[in-house]
């Protein structure tokens, strides 16, 4: 069965420009496209430990008369069908369930405010929940669109990391791109990072798609940032900590997302490497 990634479209421009996005994506993975284009601003995503109801800003409503010819011409200047997602089940008359049975999702860095609201360095609060939430990974795109040529992947060492690995890992091979591994040293020497993936069972994979190890040893996570080519597709673990009222991730990740403009692709807490 094909692998797919789930869209919400939204009719506007910047609209497209993450519809043309999640396009890219699915041509480079070999994905189908998932579309669902909302007829209410909310919806529920009931994952396995959470329930998260997601709140749109009015935008994703516009012109519904035009959306989905706008999606048809878009998926077939590609030459894909999209797989319109139509709720079966609702928990209340405007508020579907939507299911989460996804290989991907993908999200702006925020899907409940205003676009002209948002800063670089800002991810929305339901977001975040998506992400510590989903057993899929969740791609959050540039603000344009802009095609990737490489994989980038982020590698502390940590649990989190090493799953982010694998993940950047199956991402090349699908994509058949190589990739580039990014280590900011700490107190560790480089070979114990590398010793981290040859335990994990890493290394033969590894070898089949990696260009180059970056190990920084002087400088900051924000300044080392400028050496990772802008049409990389960033790769990057998280885990879930905070207040109800929103959840932070890992310093690096925070780091990373507050710095650069690339695609991420963000592998949660409760992702199931496939």
């Amino acid at each position: 069965m094909a692998q797919n990634l789930f869209h919400i479209f939204r009719n506007t421009p910047l609209g497209r420009e993450t519809l043309l996005q999640s396009i890219y994506f699915c041509q480079r993975m070999g994905l189908l496209p998932t579309i669902y284009i909302p007829t209410s601003t909310k919806f529920l995503m009931y994952f396995e430990n959470d329930v998260v109801q997601v709140d749109l800003d009015p935008s994703y409503l516009t012109a519904p008369e035009t959306a989905k010819a706008h999606v048809d011409e878009l998926l077939g200047e590609a030459g894909m069908k999209p797989d319109m997602l139509v709720p079966k089940h609702y928990t209340a008359s405007t508020l579907p369930d939507i299911p989460t049975n996804f290989d991907f999702m993908c999200c702006p860095r925020s899907i409940s405010d205003l676009s002209s609201k948002i800063g670089l360095g800002y991810i929305g609060p339901r977001v975040r929940r998506i992400i510590q939430a989903a057993r899929f990974p969740v791609l959050m795109t540039s603000p344009v669109y802009k095609p990737w040529l490489s994989v980038a992947v982020f590698f502390g060492g940590s649990a989190n990391a090493v799953n982010a690995l694998r993940l950047g890992i199956r991402v090349a091979k699908m994509a058949d791109m190589p990739l580039n591994i990014y280590t900011q040293v700490g107190k560790q020497p480089p070979a114990a990072y590398e010793s981290i993936v040859e335990k994990n069972g890493l290394t033969p994979p590894l070898e089949q798609v990696l260009k180059k190890w970056t190990f920084f040893e002087k400088g900051s996570v924000e300044d080392n940032l400028y050496a990772v080519p802008h049409d990389a597709l960033i790769v990057l673990g998280a885990y879930g900590h905070g207040i109800i009222r929103d959840i932070m991730f890992g310093s690096m990740m925070e780091k990373v997302q507050s710095t650069i403009s690339n695609n991420l692709l963000i592998a949660g807490p409760k992702y199931t490497v496939k």
